[in-house]
């Protein structure tokens, strides 16, 4: 049994040599394996205070607060003053020079200045202003001709004297260059030369239609009025107006107003409150303060209706549609020109009219109230 275990043993070792020696390819180490020493932990060491040495200095230091940055110095460029103005007329130059030429709040002496070699012909205390007038061709002016233009030159002189018996002056000489520009191309028409061709304005003018205007005002008619509800009782406040352009003078009529439910004029329920080429019928009809307003402007004209409602109709819409009518001022009012309202005043306030005067001179006139019937002629009604 002994020797068994022995064999057991040898045979074991033999494999570990074995491994062993495969292992290290021949290199067998030579000192048993020895097992590590134990780790040192590592000596504290208290830190240690330090020493504080004072610096010492050969001579004392000085401290100051920085001083403030220096701006650099901006230079105040002049402005041009406006100080001369020139209208340049048909066959004059009209020139204004303001005494405080210079616009430094000091006034020049008038013997000064000169147009060329013109004095002022007056003088606006008022407005502290220098005139000048001149003929194109006079004061030293110059003409240059250009391919478009005419163009005169004038020079405006400013040449201080000395101040009372004194050589100290206190402003500059200055001379400012006044120039009017006239085109040297014209439309002309002549009598007996009747020319072929039709001017662009004539075709525009003949060729352009008049423009009308029906809007609802605020109460003081100065503004277009933002909304368009209205309650029982209120005024609506409407103004007609034809745009006035390059025509001649326009004076606008409403010659007819009709209000309904639907846009259509024709529609039914409908109701006539002007008629018969300016005639306000509604106060006479209803009793109402509806009337026209005296005129503000040849080319307007503004009337009140008091708001009302159709019986029996649930529709909260109601249109009026107008139909205007323009013609030159210089046209007298008559029985087809005309703008009648009922009077509420005197002592027939149903049976007589008032009719809209022109702006000049702005008064209503009282007129027989056949003035506004079918087929009859206005005549001014004795007082």
């Amino acid at each position: 049994m002994v020797i068994k275990s022995t064999v057991v043993c040898l045979v074991a070792l033999a494999l570990l040599g074995s491994l062993c020696h495969a292992q290290w390819g021949g290199y067998k180490p030579q000192a048993p394996y020895q097992k590590p020493a134990p780790r040192q932990e590592p000596v504290k060491q208290q830190p240690q205070t330090p020493q504080q040495t004072k610096q010492t200095f050969e001579r004392p230091l000085t401290w100051g607060y920085p001083e403030d940055p220096t701006p650099d110095p901006e230079v105040e460029i002049p402005v041009a003053a406006a100080t001369v103005a020139v209208e340049c007329r048909e066959s004059i130059a009209h020139v204004e020079a303001k005494k405080d030429l210079f616009g430094i709040g000091q006034f020049i002496n008038p013997a000064d200045i000169t147009l060329g070699n013109c004095a002022a012909v007056a003088e606006d205390n008022a407005a502290q202003v220098l005139i000048f007038e001149t003929e194109l061709q006079s004061c030293l002016s110059t003409l240059t001709v250009t391919e478009d233009y005419l163009i005169y030159s004038f020079t405006l002189n400013y040449d201080p004297k000395p101040l009372a018996d004194t050589l100290v002056v206190r402003t500059n000489k200055a001379a400012v260059i006044v120039e009017c520009h006239y085109p040297r191309k014209h439309d002309v028409s002549s009598l007996p030369l009747d020319p072929l061709w039709i001017p662009f304005s004539a075709v525009k003018v003949s060729e352009e239609f008049l423009y009308f205007t029906l809007r609802l005002m605020t109460d003081d008619g100065q503004n277009e009025r933002p909304s368009y509800q209205y309650y029982l009782g209120d005024i609506i406040n409407v103004e007609a107006v034809v745009k006035q352009f390059f025509h001649v003078p326009l004076r606008v009529y409403v010659e007819r107003c009709v209000a309904t439910i639907a846009p259509d004029m024709n529609s039914i329920p409908n109701y006539v409150f002007i008629e018969n080429n300016g005639c306000l019928i509604d106060a006479r009809i209803t009793g109402s303060s509806s009337k026209f307003m005296a005129r503000t402007a040849e080319n307007k004209l503004q009337f009140q209706l008091e708001a009302f409602r159709f019986q029996n109709v649930d529709s909260g819409m109601l249109y009026i549609t107008c139909h205007l009518k323009a013609t030159s001022t210089l046209r007298p009012i008559d029985a087809e020109h005309r703008a009648c309202s009922s009077s509420m005043g005197g002592k027939r306030p149903v049976d007589r009219m008032q009719l809209v005067a022109p702006v000049n001179p702005g008064e209503l006139v009282e007129w027989s109230w056949d003035c506004c019937q079918p087929r009859s002629d206005c005549w001014k009604e004795d007082p």
